[in-house]
């Protein structure tokens, strides 16, 4: 048995669990600095310089909140759905490359936890987990807010995760790989995000649906049902579903970073400079922080921009709009590929075709929502 490869393994769990919880801590900072400059206000700035302490504020007035458990819920699993929440949320990072391998001491080691042939199987499977804690939360509240709450999750995932999925077999197809380093090292001369963009935004919609963020977060929606699945939870069994929101974030950050932005390798106009990953291996984390930076901020303006939609209308959209557009996405990019190995050029007809595919759907969904405008007149 290697003790040095399993103290390895140890200390780099804990390294990348201890980012994702300093990661949630800071991204709570990070919302709602982004949200107030775009309102025209100050957000935090009491708690420390900047309000640089106003998450272990928080987390310190969390602690100290009086735990409630309704007299009718089911006790047991009113307290396991918080934790089965948010242990799918740190584990479901285990596969994504942070960077090269390096060399240290003449020992070889990897930035990442695990890496297997069938690591976008992993991340799919694990992500469908999630949504277990919110209908036992729902459930076990014995709260008639909590359950719709819960069964509006469950429906949203699956409508949502059938593009999501597919927006995964576009990328293995143009990858040939479901290895999360190959898919990462086949980007190194293209992003796959520019060889497949409508891939991409489908991709990035589907995991704001899966997140429950705005404009998707219907199975909290206060307007309706005054919070939702965790109406019933406070202390820190609210904050573990908190945290498990924004602790799903900055992963989904990572996995889409990885899949569609080149993951942890330099910007491609960066390629064969001195600021390459390939001369500077601990350059790699840099870049794969500053595109979940960039992502995460995708996230918090979608919320500033958008009203939440109507739950018929967030169904219809997953089915009608997300779902046929996923499938012809993953066609264009099977048939781009197979006319590639005739004629390398025609590798391009992938972007060009499925951008108009992108905007026919969008003309589709406008002139429905036109339509039913007018018949309500």
């Amino acid at each position: 048995m290697d003790w040095a490869l399993i103290l390895e393994w140890v200390i780099k769990s804990f390294i990348l669990v201890m980012m994702l919880l300093t990661g949630f801590a800071y991204l709570t900072w990070y919302e709602r600095k982004a949200l107030s400059r775009m309102q025209v206000r100050y957000g935090p700035n009491r708690a420390g310089k900047f309000g640089l302490l106003q998450p272990i504020a928080d987390a310190v007035k969390l602690i100290f909140k009086e735990e409630l458990i309704p007299d009718q819920a089911e006790k047991a699993l009113f307290i396991l759905a918080p934790i089965v929440t948010v242990v799918p949320a740190v584990v479901i990072t285990a596969t994504v490359p942070w960077g090269p391998s390096f060399q240290i001491f003449g020992r070889t080691i990897n930035l990442y936890i695990a890496n297997i042939d069938v690591g976008v199987l992993y991340v799919t499977a694990i992500a469908s987990i999630a949504v277990y804690g919110i209908v036992l939360a729902g459930w076990s509240s014995n709260n008639k807010y909590a359950m719709l709450g819960g069964l509006r999750s469950t429906a949203q995932m699956v409508s949502y995760e059938l593009a999501l999925g597919l927006s995964f077999v576009a990328v293995i197809l143009l990858s040939g790989s479901m290895n999360m380093l190959a898919i990462v090292e086949a980007q190194k001369n293209v992003w796959f995000a520019v060889l497949q963009p409508t891939g991409a935004v489908v991709f990035l919609i589907a995991t704001l649906a899966e997140l429950n963020r705005a404009p998707f977060d219907m199975p909290e929606a206060e307007q309706e049902l005054t919070a939702g699945y965790h109406v019933e939870y406070s202390g820190m069994k609210f904050a573990l579903f908190f945290m498990a929101e924004y602790t799903k974030m900055i992963a989904i950050s990572a996995i889409s970073a990885t899949i569609f932005f080149g993951g942890y390798r330099e910007f491609w106009f960066l390629k064969d400079t001195f600021l390459s990953v390939d001369r500077f291996a601990l350059l790699g984390p840099i870049y794969m922080f500053l595109k979940i930076v960039v992502l995460l901020f995708g996230m918090i303006w979608a919320r500033a921009t958008l009203p939440r939609i109507r739950y018929d209308r967030l169904m219809s959209f997953g089915w009608k709009a997300m779902l046929p557009l996923s499938l012809a996405v993953v066609l264009v990019s099977a048939m781009g590929i197979a006319l590639a190995q005739i004629n390398p050029l025609f590798i391009w007809l992938i972007p060009i075709v499925s951008v108009l595919l992108g905007f026919l759907t969008i003309g589709l969904v406008d002139n429905s929502l036109r339509r039913k405008a007018y018949a309500a007149r």
